[in-house]
């Protein structure tokens, strides 16, 4: 049906014309195959695509039986495995490596009927706020192509806010959902810790701090896959009670009573803060002293830098024992020329932290989460700028030759000075990003609601965290913004039809 407007529909409604019999899934592939055509070789958001296979399960859907049947959708080249397809992490190690068998995250997306169509680009083992691996190239921003569209959710923004589908499979341990977000006109939600599937035998991506799950250009498309995803894994290492309610019905239900919100403009790890990214927190306050409730500023009662700190020690265990194990499976030692160097000296500084210092500095984890505890007993959300600044220019934050000279040293340094060193290396990124670590490391679920275009045309996004277990209030409030005049979404983006 050429003259099928697509873009029209979120992957909700969608999904409604496929059950009415109004449009057919193998219709629906077309349409997404025509825009991820049309769009991908300016954007090189999709790495892979399944034609041949994507048809085949059209012709096996239920519509009357899976809420998303028919509808396509891409997956994060990285922890959203497809049984018998590449999954490479953005990595030359793994450029040919083959999944077994899907996760049980992919897994449970088709019981609900999605159509998987391909995997979306990815930073080199989702190490960066940024998607511009050697491996793939970089994803561009379909706002302005010049710029990023932030990681390491990249691809899957991209393909979003150009139209190829309406939603897309993400993942968020440091803000890989946030992020891209907010720099593509998007809404992303990192849901609470244990919410949603995991693994198999990955019960503790990043040590909990890592979470699947999707951005979309509408609230009740995230709302209603939530309501499919949400899962008590018996094999999983964190656990979220189930929401005995539906997200997608509830949202249309506003707080019936006066909220207390407290919110920041100041960067957790000093660092500066655009006005254009304080635009944003101060039109939502604006609004939401408007509809009635208590705002008030107040920074935040965590330790910013002693956080980041903990983040990075956390990398680098996490890396040397991924080193690790590839080195034992291929039967030789790694160098630098196997990976990225952001990688290379994360993985070298993971092979000088002890057992005693790991296990110490994820117990800070601990008092961080208990700290925000603290704090939402005293107030219902906690807004921040999503990003401090607009969307960096591709190559911006990447090394240059000379600055790659200097961090291959990392092997002659103490440790102490490797972990200053991975720092330092990620400050220009963290600079960029310092908000958005917090509601990994605590665990707690966190929005990016698309309300602020800059001069220049790109948007940028508010940060609204809640206590654990709220995703509901983060979705009310959600499709109330959505409704008002500060939601921008894709209007007026070039890609996107109006």
């Amino acid at each position: 049906m050429s003259s099928f407007p697509y873009t029209s529909y979120d992957a909700v409604g969608l999904a409604e014309l496929v059950r009415a019999r109004q449009v057919s899934p193998n219709e629906l592939l077309d349409a997404a195959f025509a825009r991820l055509n049309e769009f991908n070789p300016r954007l090189n958001a999709v790495i892979r695509t399944y034609e041949t296979r994507a048809r085949q399960e059209a012709n096996q859907t239920r519509p009357g039986e899976q809420p998303f049947a028919g509808v396509p959708l891409l997956l994060k080249d990285i922890s959203q495995s497809l049984e018998n397809e590449l999954l490479t992490s953005g990595s030359r190690l793994f450029s040919e490596h083959r999944a077994v068998r899907s996760s049980n995250f992919v897994q449970r997306l088709r019981e609900a009927g999605f159509i998987i169509i391909g995997h979306t680009n990815t930073p080199e083992f989702g190490l960066k706020n940024i998607t511009e691996p050697s491996l793939h190239g970089p994803t561009r921003n379909p706002w302005n192509t010049e710029h990023s569209p932030g990681g390491s959710s990249g691809g899957a923004a991209a393909a979003v806010a150009s139209g190829m589908v309406p939603l897309a499979g993400a993942s968020d341990g440091g803000g890989s959902i946030r992020i891209p977000a907010a720099f593509s006109g998007l809404f992303g939600l990192k849901p609470t810790r244990g919410r949603t599937p995991v693994g198999p035998g990955a019960g503790r991506q990043w040590q909990g701090a890592s979470i699947d799950f999707a951005l979309s250009r509408t609230v009740r498309d995230s709302a209603a896959l939530l309501d499919v995803l949400q899962v008590v894994q018996p094999e999983a290492a964190f656990h979220a009670p189930l929401f005995p309610g539906s997200y997608l019905a509830d949202m249309n239900y506003p707080h019936q009573r006066k909220l207390k919100i407290a919110y920041t403009t100041a960067s957790p790890v000093g660092t500066p803060v655009s006005e254009e990214a304080k635009q944003a927190v101060y039109k939502l306050v604006r609004w939401l002293e408007e509809q009635g409730h208590d705002v008030e500023e107040k920074l935040s009662p965590v330790n910013g830098v002693r956080l980041i700190e903990n983040y990075y020690m956390m990398n680098s265990g996490e890396m040397a024992a991924m080193v690790s194990s590839i080195e034992r499976s291929i039967g030789r030692e790694l160098t630098a020329r196997d990976m990225e160097i952001e990688a290379w000296v994360i993985a070298e500084a993971g092979k000088k932290v002890s057992a005693a210092e790991f296990v110490h500095s994820l117990a800070e984890w601990d008092v961080a989460a208990a700290q925000m505890s603290k704090l939402f007993e005293r107030y219902d959300f906690y807004v921040t700028p999503t990003n401090a600044f607009p969307a960096p220019r591709i190559g911006e934050l990447t090394a240059d030759a000379k600055r790659i000279d200097e961090l291959m040293m990392v092997s002659e340094l103490d440790k102490d000075r490797q972990q200053q060193l991975i720092y330092e290396m990620f400050e220009p990124s963290l600079t960029y990003t310092p908000f958005t670590q917090l509601a990994n490391l605590t665990g707690q679920p966190a929005m990016s609601v698309p309300i602020h275009m800059t001069p220049d045309g790109l948007p940028m996004g508010a940060q609204i965290m809640a206590t654990k277990g709220r995703e509901d209030w983060l979705f009310h409030l959600a499709g109330q913004l959505e409704a008002s005049e500060l939601w921008i979404g894709l209007k007026g983006n070039p890609m996107f039809p109006a």
